[in-house]
């Protein structure tokens, strides 16, 4: 009696033991995506109206989820989050998994109904650095873990941006952009070549890509185009980032150069 309580008290502790690892697995997904949104005031509400609603176009259209549900798991876990300047980023969506279209469209419903910022500053280096711990303990087990930064400016405030960019390239992080080129330069921070800027100073990592934005009535479309692109793994064709041994075509502190070449003007 004494030897059969002990076996049943065994397997019922090999159970709960098997239970409670069971509990603390991290999800299995095929990539874990952070969309990292500048709401600067660089950006028009009508720019950011168009970009925002370019997300949840996306996710609830039919592109977007056949690539999700193509992948080895079926699914994906994506973040979505607001950066302005150094002091302004905000988890807007929370780490929330996406297995197929009635997940997806209850994303974008949520995600058009949060409401938008309309912040000070310029600090891509600052989205990433609150993001980058984003990934650890989240509860997730990636195949990919990729930042996906959209903005129509660089970096000019916070820490310079390769500062921020390179330990996240080094711990397998993937960097992927959107460069927003649709209005004429003006502002005193404003480039010509964001694209450039974008490919040497900012994405980085296995198969880092851009899209660069230069119609404003095709920013939705490209917003769908990156999302597909970046869940399918297959950025052929596109701008990738460049050799990490070449120098920059641009200077990476151009958009601190500016910022205080005005503010002595």
């Amino acid at each position: 009696m004494r030897r059969t309580a002990f076996r049943l008290l065994g397997a019922a502790f090999a159970v709960a033991v098997s239970s409670l690892a069971a509990v603390a697995a991290d999800t299995p997904v095929d990539l874990e995506l952070v969309l990292a949104v500048d709401v600067s005031r660089s950006m028009d509400i009508d720019e950011q109206t168009l970009q925002r609603n370019g997300y949840v176009a996306a996710f609830r259209h039919k592109d977007v989820i056949e690539a999700i549900s193509s992948g080895p798991s079926g699914r994906i876990a994506v973040s979505y989050v607001e950066w302005a300047g150094p002091a302004f980023q905000t988890t807007l969506m929370p780490w929330t998994i996406i297995d197929g279209e009635a997940s997806a469209r209850a994303f974008a419903d949520r995600l058009a109904a949060a409401p938008m910022s309309h912040e000070h500053g310029t600090s891509i280096s600052n989205g990433l650095i609150f993001v980058g711990p984003s990934f650890e303990g989240n509860g997730l087990a990636g195949e990919r873990r990729v930042i996906d930064v959209s903005g129509d400016g660089p970096n000019n405030m916070g820490v310079p941006v390769n500062i921020a960019r390179d330990p996240l390239i080094a711990s397998g992080i993937t960097i992927n952009g959107l460069p927003i080129m649709i209005k004429r330069p003006g502002g005193f921070a404003s480039i010509e070549n964001l694209d450039i800027y974008y490919e040497d100073c900012v994405i980085g990592g296995t198969g880092a890509f851009l899209v660069p934005v230069t119609d404003i009535q095709k920013l939705a479309s490209a917003i769908r185009r990156k999302l597909v692109l970046e869940i399918a793994a297959r950025p052929a064709g596109l701008v990738k980032a460049s050799d990490a041994k070449a120098a920059p075509r641009v200077d990476c502190m151009i958009g601190e150069k500016l910022r205080e070449q005005w503010m002595r003007e």
